[in-house]
């Protein structure tokens, strides 16, 4: 089974651009429920901003139909990212120390392990509504660009992986050291030993950040790929949004260039989930229902 979607469906950009009617877009139980006519598939990236809360998830789950999967980006502190401390619950960032609450911006070094633990709890708590209905697809672990390989950050891995241990968990690498042609048999041997989804990206090339566009199955039960657009000028030029780094639309040739590998995924998975992250604008959702139409076109 092949499912396909998009990175978010009440991206700004999306909701300016016209692709739902002017009765839907301003209305967000109607915004999912339309946007679920449309494709089977979404991933979540509000969750990475701040933990999701479980009545929430439980209005996702009965705004899409049955079939329906959606896909979450894990919590920022979750994956070593910074977090601006409002974010966090107001019990739990009465945990830490006045001195890091001042921080604009708090690593996972200030925060205590306890700490960092309770949050993965309260992430797994908050999803049951939509894992209940066997809606919840699978988290998403998406390092930094700082984040090399290395046995520490193995270790910060696999405890993920024990701390969401029932969960189809992603993850997804943003330093290319991990699927070098020196470490990727390495990086995919870890991921399967450890029940861990390799995401597989298509995104630009020639930084730091940069993993190439390997397709791989190291679960036999899904497979990842995420397309993030091939905006080379301003995939890191400082200043701009994020939308304006995703800021690109794919041609049919370039989106072709899968339709192999991915059948290849298919063969070897028993899903694959396809995720436009070329989010601007309506370009994610075309180009999500043009990769639907290349691939049945054969």
């Amino acid at each position: 089974m092949i499912k396909t979607g998009t990175c978010s469906w009440t991206d700004p950009t999306l909701l300016a651009s016209g692709w739902y009617p002017e009765r839907i877009a301003k209305k967000p139980d109607e915004r999912l429920r339309y946007y679920a006519e449309h494709f089977p598939l979404v991933e979540n990236d509000a969750s990475y901003y701040a933990l999701p809360d479980p009545k929430q998830a439980a209005l996702w789950a009965e705004r899409t139909p049955e079939g329906f999967t959606m896909n979450f980006k894990a919590f920022a502190t979750m994956t070593t990212h910074p977090t601006d401390p409002k974010r966090l619950p107001k019990d739990v960032a009465a945990e830490l120390p006045a001195e890091a609450l001042a921080k604009a911006r708090l690593y996972p070094k200030d925060v205590p392990l306890a700490v960092r633990d309770e949050l993965f709890a309260r992430f797994w708590v908050a999803l049951e509504p939509l894992r209940t209905v066997g809606k919840l697809g699978a988290i998403l672990l998406q390092y930094p660009d700082w984040f090399v390989i290395s046995r520490e950050n193995k270790a910060e891995i696999a405890r993920a992986r024990e701390l969401l241990p029932d969960d189809a968990l992603a993850v997804e690498f943003r330093n290319h050291t991990w699927m070098s042609e020196r470490n990727a048999d390495e990086t995919l041997a870890f991921l399967r030993a450890n029940g861990l989804i390799y995401v597989c990206v298509d995104e630009p090339q020639g930084f730091p950040s940069s993993t190439p566009p390997i397709a791989a199955v190291t679960s036999e039960d899904l497979a990842i790929v995420r397309f993030h657009g091939r905006n080379a000028e301003n995939w890191k030029k400082p200043g701009l949004s994020a939308a304006e780094r995703f800021d690109y639309a794919y041609s049919d040739q370039e989106l072709g260039e899968w339709l192999a590998p991915i059948r290849r995924l298919a063969d070897e998975a028993k899903e694959v989930h396809l995720l436009m992250n070329n989010c601007y604008g309506d370009k994610a959702v075309s180009n999500a229902q043009d990769i639907v139409r290349l691939l049945k076109a054969g």
